[in-house]
């Protein structure tokens, strides 16, 4: 690790000569990159994403004081500071540091604390943001682990993992635990893959003759800035209601697609098939839903959409459905692929790749035309398979390449993608690279 110990090192000076000491220890927490399995973890499916060896880094030093004070290395991210006593997360301005303060206030909550220490902290991060690759997450997985060394305690990962899920949903985005999932479990050289209710990870080993390329679209997406990533959310949690009142299932308990195919005890082909009985492909009004579910659009509004969703006016909830269950199939074999590694088994994964972006552009419809622009021209120039990944609607592509064309596949796209275009400035290492499964969250002792 002699880049990690190099920025350690910068960091450490940088530290000295913002706070006039030296910090006590440091946090780091991965990026992620989704090699499968997009949009389905917050509908209750599994998941196979692995560590990126980009991160979110923190020197910190507890103080004496009740107050937290952020630096970032980045000009660009103002310095803020708080009481620990007042911590305020503004929804509607998601300001860089609201991330770290979702995971300071997890950990306060989690064991009902009040007038904790202070902390100075010095926040570094080379993962691209707003780019898909859980920049976001990785540093409110920092926070969280930060506070918790700071104040002597300890927890599983698994646990860390489902408390930093939990309060990233204070700034107002509900997502389904990936991403603070694999930034804790996560194992040098292997994926996971990342199973819900119990949380659960499970090694899913790579084929050795294919790598993993990153590829920036160069659109930023910021989910927590939108609605798109909530409106998605709110679509699958009215698509499991109106397919589980169709079953006559307990319809008003139910959240998540998972359960329904739970409570009626059915293969993902055979949900596919019942989403065709159930719903229709044009989209929905919340008239058309509150009365397919007998309640009135008060209940429908205060008790099931989300504040940023109460004004939408249509839903497309068999898209939404049709994608989640084919997508939650395409999650399962891919690492049955992997498992079984036939002689063609770089050709298999890249044919699910792709289905899983015609599926992410036309049935979830959160993809942009920029990244399928770049999906085409991966797949162009050797990419057995390309996808987008992330919430998607900007951000970054996933590749498989084989191990023999890569030096030629990454001249080749950026040529193609980033030279032709005003793009090139964009381009450097964090634009477009080959990486391979890292580790997940660690602290480290000054000496």
């Amino acid at each position: 690790m002699p880049v990690l110990y190099d920025r350690l090192l910068k960091l450490k000076d940088m530290f000295n000569s913002k706070f006039g000491s030296i910090p006590k220890f440091y946090v780091r927490a991965p990026g992620r990159v989704n090699i499968i399995g997009e949009h389905i973890d917050y509908c209750g499916y599994a998941v196979l994403p692995m560590a990126v060896e980009q991160d979110m880094l923190i020197a910190v030093e507890p103080v004496k004081t009740q107050t937290i004070r952020l630096i970032n290395t980045n000009p660009l991210y103002p310095d803020f500071s708080t009481s620990v006593n007042n911590i305020q997360i503004d929804k509607t301005k998601p300001q860089w540091h609201n991330y770290f303060l979702c995971g300071f206030k997890g950990i306060q909550e989690r064991f009902c604390l009040s007038n904790l220490t202070g902390m100075n902290c010095l926040v570094d991060g080379n993962i691209p943001p707003s780019s898909g690759l859980s920049s976001s997450s990785a540093l409110v997985c920092c926070a969280g682990l930060v506070t918790l060394t700071a104040l002597g305690m300890s927890l599983s990962k698994v646990e860390l993992a489902e408390i930093c899920a939990k309060s990233e949903r204070y700034i107002g985005t509900e997502g389904g635990g990936m991403d603070q999932s694999i930034s804790f479990l996560a194992e040098e050289g292997t994926a996971k893959l990342i199973e819900f209710s119990p949380l659960r990870a499970t090694d899913v080993k790579l084929p050795s003759g294919a790598v993993f390329v990153i590829a920036n679209s160069c659109v930023e997406m910021n989910k927590a800035a939108t609605s798109y990533f909530n409106i998605r959310v709110t679509e699958c949690r009215l698509a499991a209601k109106l397919l589980a009142k169709y079953k006559s299932l307990q319809w008003d308990e139910v959240l998540r697609l998972e359960e329904v195919q739970a409570k009626l005890g059915v293969s993902l082909e055979e949900m596919l098939l019942i989403t065709e009985d159930a719903l229709h492909p044009e989209p929905y009004s919340p008239e058309e839903i509150c009365s397919c579910l007998e309640i009135s659009l008060e209940e429908l509004r205060t008790q099931i959409l989300s504040p940023n969703t109460q004004d939408v006016l249509h839903f497309k909830l068999y898209q939404r459905a049709k994608h989640v269950y084919s997508e939650a199939a395409r999650v399962l074999q891919f690492k049955k692929i992997c498992e079984e590694a036939p002689d063609n088994v770089v050709q298999l994964l890249g044919e699910l790749m792709n289905q899983s972006h015609v599926s992410c552009r036309d049935m979830f419809e959160c993809s942009c035309p920029e990244l399928d622009q770049l999906v085409d021209i991966c797949r162009k120039f050797g990419a057995q398979g390309s996808r987008l990944t992330g919430a998607g609607w900007g951000g970054c592509t996933v590749s498989i390449v084989p191990a023999d064309k890569l030096s030629s596949f990454l001249a080749n796209v950026q040529e193609a993608y980033y030279q032709r275009s005003d793009r090139s400035s964009a381009l450097g290492t964090q634009s477009l690279f080959a990486t391979k499964p890292g580790g997940g969250a660690l602290v480290f002792l000054e000496a």
